[in-house]
């Protein structure tokens, strides 16, 4: 199969699973190894995959894979279909730079109005920041994801009320509101991993939202401290919530019976 591979980032699938224990065949060990199987052979190919089990109602497996082949995500989500799982629930993104993000003009002002920098030492603080843009780009693009240990994902939407509909903000506006949308996130560095990838044109909703932590505790707080920011608040309308406990992969289908 010829690779899909698209011109900027990485593709995202997260995948839903319910066990289906009629499919079975009684040997749910034997099952289970297939899915392992699977899993090796995307990652030797330059791939990556989290599996985690799923708290609640909405699945019992979660999946979440990424990397530069749709093609080969694709001949994943596949070979998955061999095993006694039932797919529920999933949801298709790519890896993404945001619009918003400060350029080095934005950069370069901010230097001069608070901290008065110019001339060698504004070079030298612009040489740092490039360093910084450039690490923080390539995490957006193309994440290596840590093994953590809980997982929430979720899908959402700009709204286009009346009343407060983002498309119609100038790009000047949305982009400050922006900037103290990610200040309020970069509280949590350190304690939550947040990956947030688009999927405009390619799912029901325009971003999908991942959030790893080893403290549950830190996906709520992140979660809730947002709510309170303009572009949550005013602008945000949120699709279902799923919750995991993420694993190594066989640790993961064992929590599940696998």
């Amino acid at each position: 199969m010829d690779p899909v591979e698209p011109s900027q980032g990485w593709g995202v699938l997260h995948l839903f699973y319910r066990v289906d224990r009629a499919r079975a065949d009684n040997d749910l060990g034997r099952e289970g190894k297939r899915v392992l199987d699977a899993i090796e052979s995307l990652v030797a190919d330059g791939h990556q995959a989290l599996l985690f089990a799923v708290l609640g109602h909405k699945a019992d497996l979660g999946v979440m894979a990424l990397g530069p082949d749709l093609a080969r995500l694709q001949a994943f989500q596949r070979e998955f279909a061999h095993a006694p799982l039932s797919l529920v629930d999933s949801y298709v993104s790519l890896t993404e730079l945001s619009e918003y993000t400060s350029t080095e003009d934005d950069e370069r002002a901010r230097l001069e109005t608070e901290q008065g920098l110019v001339g060698a030492a504004q070079e030298a603080s612009l040489a740092a920041w490039r360093e910084r843009m450039a690490h923080y780009q390539e995490q957006r693009l193309h994440p290596q994801l840590p093994l953590k240990r809980a997982i929430c994902f979720y899908p959402m939407s700009k709204r286009r009320e009346p009343s407060a509909n983002w498309y119609t903000l100038p790009f000047d506006a949305r982009k400050r509101l922006m900037a103290g949308h990610a200040r309020v996130g970069r509280t949590y560095a350190g304690r939550v991993l947040q990956l947030i990838t688009g999927s405009t044109g390619l799912d029901d909703w325009e971003w999908g939202v991942t959030l790893l932590a080893d403290d549950p505790v830190a996906l709520k707080e992140i979660v809730y401290e947002m709510r309170f920011d303009p572009v949550s608040a005013e602008y945000a309308e949120f699709g279902p919530f799923v919750v995991g406990l993420v694993a190594e992969p066989a640790d993961a289908l064992a929590r599940v019976g696998m």
